[in-house]
């Protein structure tokens, strides 16, 4: 009789054992983390299709009547900036953090970048390293004629329009802001590539520069520990960061803000995320209690 209760309870025990496992795995689900969309459109400014990878913050509903920021990153792609980018806006968003407003953000993937960040050299030595370089202007047609008016179509924005470049994307944004600045009104130029075209960029006029800019602008320029410049006439990251943010600072315009950040501590390759993360401080400080 003891061997028939043990049996049965050993029986028992088995049948509860499997049940419980078959339970669990019934229990597992797995479905994808999404971060955000991607969409394809077709440009033909640059005669090609484009991808962008866009984030909605928490609680984009396109039926209600609120409308957000948006932030338009260079090096876009999901392997480059995108990602940690997005991770920085969605923190600071947060509501104990309140940092940054509720934005959305628009990655821009690389296609070529030597092409579409850089305007035309009269330096031989790059026309021959970077045979497809010196097509920006058209690059900035796909930005203003195609991409924002796709975006405002699509999404629920405002008019505030951020614009983040890093290296040639910092050169880019430096073009930009130089030559067509009331594209965006919030500029993020880090450690940006002006050493292009023996820094001519540098040289530039602006309607930014004249007491008659109206547009509110603020713009932030960060730079590492960067040193020489790969050019055969010696030039340096750092100084030619800080010629950028005097030329900007001896605007005319009251509506222009300059927003300069030296971060010794960082390089070329490590510095975006922090100068990204900077910058928010600097354009939405908190007020202090």
């Amino acid at each position: 009789m003891k061997i028939l209760i043990a049996i049965l309870i050993l029986i028992f025990s088995i049948n509860s054992t499997f049940a419980q496992k078959a339970k669990d795995k019934q229990a597992e689900t797995t479905k994808p983390f999404v971060l955000g969309e991607i969409v394809e459109i077709q440009s033909k400014e640059l005669a090609e299709k484009r991808v962008l990878n866009i984030y909605l913050p928490e609680g984009y509903n396109s039926n209600d009547t609120i409308k957000y920021p948006v932030i338009y990153l260079l090096d876009g792609s999901a392997d480059e900036d995108f990602i940690h980018v997005v991770g920085l806006v969605q923190f600071n968003s947060f509501e104990w953090i309140n940092q940054v407003p509720k934005s959305i953000v628009v990655g821009i993937a690389t296609v070529d970048r030597r092409r579409d960040f850089t305007f035309p050299t009269t330096i031989s030595r790059d026309k021959n390293r970077f045979p497809t370089s010196g097509n920006s202007d058209k690059f900035i047609s796909f930005i203003e004629k195609e991409l924002q008016p796709f975006i405002g179509t699509k999404y629920k924005t405002n008019t505030s329009k951020t614009l983040i470049g890093q290296s040639l994307g910092g050169l880019f944004a430096t073009e930009v802001l130089l030559k067509k600045p009331t594209l965006f009104n919030k500029y993020i130029i880090i450690s940006p590539s002006l050493w292009w075209n023996n820094g001519s960029l540098l040289n530039e006029t602006s309607a930014l520069l004249t007491e008659t800019f109206t547009q509110p602008t603020s713009i932030y320029v960060a730079v590492g520990k960067e040193g020489l410049t790969p050019t055969e006439i010696p030039r340096v990251m750092e100084v030619d960061a800080n010629l950028l943010v005097e030329k900007l600072k001896l605007t005319k315009s009251k509506n222009v803000k300059v927003f300069f950040d030296y971060l010794p501590q960082e390089n070329h390759g490590t510095i975006m995320h922090q100068a990204v993360s900077n910058s928010f401080r600097f354009f939405y400080p908190i007020p202090k209690e």
